[in-house]
């Protein structure tokens, strides 16, 4: 069983790792920081890379599976990794639905107000914002789904 202080210590290199790749472009399939990365993609490298969860590669995936499709892939290769929670801590993962399926997820970064790093498409990069602040996303929010690691 992890300690408290381990677990904080991870959760705070999950936020540290997930805000080193903002800026990077957003690219479909993508996973190198400074050069490309989807949200599905940035998710699994910060916990990959981190040795928080085995390597896997849930690739290939089209851009639009979501809008046809109810097949929860998103959820899916979270929640094979994750516990669903009701309250989210920082490092965690917010996952919401777009079409007929939950297809866009970020790193929870801060609580008050709630705020995400993720690679959004309509952006064209991973950036950090509060969910407050993009319309979009703020939509969306009440159905949220939230995952933790730990």
């Amino acid at each position: 069983m992890i300690s408290a202080l381990d677990e904080q210590a991870q959760r705070a290199a999950v936020v540290k790792e997930a805000r080193a790749w903002c800026g990077t472009p957003y690219h479909h399939l993508a996973d190198v920081k400074g050069a490309g990365v989807d949200c599905a993609m940035l998710i699994v490298r910060v916990y990959c890379d981190l040795e928080l969860v085995p390597p896997f590669d849930p690739r290939p995936y089209p851009p639009d599976w979501h809008l046809h499709r109810s097949e929860e892939r998103y959820l899916g290769f979270v929640f094979e990794r994750a516990r669903r929670v009701d309250k989210p801590q920082e490092g965690d993962v917010m996952v919401l639905r777009y079409g007929r399926a939950f297809a866009h997820g970020g790193i929870v970064t801060k609580l008050d107000p709630l705020t995400i790093v993720h690679a959004f498409q309509p952006y064209r990069f991973v950036l950090e914002e509060a969910v407050h602040c993009n319309h979009e996303i703020a939509r969306r929010a009440p159905a949220a789904v939230f995952a933790s690691y730990w």
